[in-house]
């Protein structure tokens, strides 16, 4: 039966309750319950008066106000990360689990925003609204210097791309994909290849890492008698069959992935048309999955490291401690191939 108009509810809300009431049951003051909730670091508590304000505040269900405490701060804690407009794939998606949590240890409130259908300075608007402290972008939309801008003013003390190329006023922590599509071809040259295919992703997103990673590729054969060919092939068994049915044509004595598991795909359907790995044609991967360790031949592949989210989220916390200072420049990915049965 449905509650009537005036009655008593039979499981009334139980009032929310205050800081007042964690420093009534804790035996201190609200400055301290603030102090010791909002992890001040410029306010020496004892240990014992800390336990005690958390214990407290854990059996009431006390919940700092975050916009409140934003307001006595005069900026939020907000660290606001735009979502990729490309597929991450299993490395940059872990460094980014790592940012996460490593902010959040940091005392930062850690957005994630999805920007899809937004470019530019568009998105730029959007992320400012929501008044974050810093952004970390990954590069795609790409911000401009005026878009910088524009969340500086709005109360972003640091704005840090994760992308080969600088942007104005921004931090940049380079993931340089020019290094990776160059990691494979030197090792492909050293192995005696001279004609190169490199396999670019039909499908739309991926262009953002596919294309530098060519770049690379063709810049490593530079000055040399190298072939380095771009090949399309789409995420799909047909298109395979259909690559690999065309394959005697293009004259190709090796191939460099889009990843490990284009590569995988592509290899499949070499193999089933006659075309033996790596006797006809060398297959090296980006990526290094474990499956690809587990075919036969084994998948040759580049390994991609990057630095630790604890490491870049102590950058960010340096540049929101310092809004002022020089944008600067870090490298954080270094790219290897590593030789197995495909090459």
């Amino acid at each position: 039966m449905s509650q009537t108009s005036g009655e008593p509810s039979p499981h009334p809300v139980p009032p929310v309750p205050t800081s007042a009431d964690v420093a009534r049951l804790a035996g201190v003051s609200r400055a301290t319950v603030s102090y010791v909730l909002n992890d001040t670091p410029a306010v020496r508590i004892s240990e014992p008066t800390r336990r005690r304000v958390r214990r407290a505040a854990q059996e009431l269900g006390y919940v700092p106000h975050a916009a409140a405490r934003s307001l006595r701060a005069g900026r939020t804690r907000i660290v606001l990360l735009p979502g990729a407009h490309v597929p991450l794939g299993p490395v940059l998606g872990r460094f980014l689990g790592e940012l996460q949590w490593a902010l959040r240890d940091l005392g930062y409130t850690v957005l994630q925003y999805a920007s899809m259908g937004l470019e530019g300075d568009e998105a730029a608007r959007a992320w400012a609204e929501l008044r974050p402290v810093a952004v970390v972008t990954p590069g795609r939309p790409a911000l401009t210097p005026a878009g910088v801008r524009l969340l500086k003013r709005s109360g972003a003390r640091a704005v840090i791309t994760l992308g080969p190329r600088p942007v104005a006023g921004a931090h940049t922590m380079a993931v340089d994909q020019r290094r990776v599509g160059g990691c494979a071809v030197t090792h492909l040259l050293e192995r005696g290849y001279r004609r190169i295919g490199v396999v670019v992703p039909e499908e739309p997103g991926p262009e953002l890492l596919s294309g530098p990673r060519l770049d690379g590729a063709r810049a490593a054969a530079a000055g040399t008698d190298v072939l380095v060919e771009e090949v399309r092939l789409a995420y799909t068994e047909q298109s395979a069959d259909a690559l690999a049915a065309r394959w005697p044509a293009l004259a190709l004595d090796a191939v460099h992935a889009y990843d490990d598991e284009y590569a995988m795909l592509l290899m499949r359907a070499l193999e089933d048309a006659g075309i033996a790995v790596p006797r006809d044609t060398a297959v090296i991967g980006t990526g290094d999955l474990l499956l690809g360790r587990l075919l036969r031949p084994r998948l040759s592949t580049v390994r991609m490291d990057l630095e630790t989210g604890r490491q870049v989220a102590d950058l960010v916390d340096r540049a929101v401690r310092d809004p002022d200072g020089i944008p600067r420049w870090h490298e954080l990915l270094t790219a290897r191939a590593i030789r197995r049965g495909s090459t």
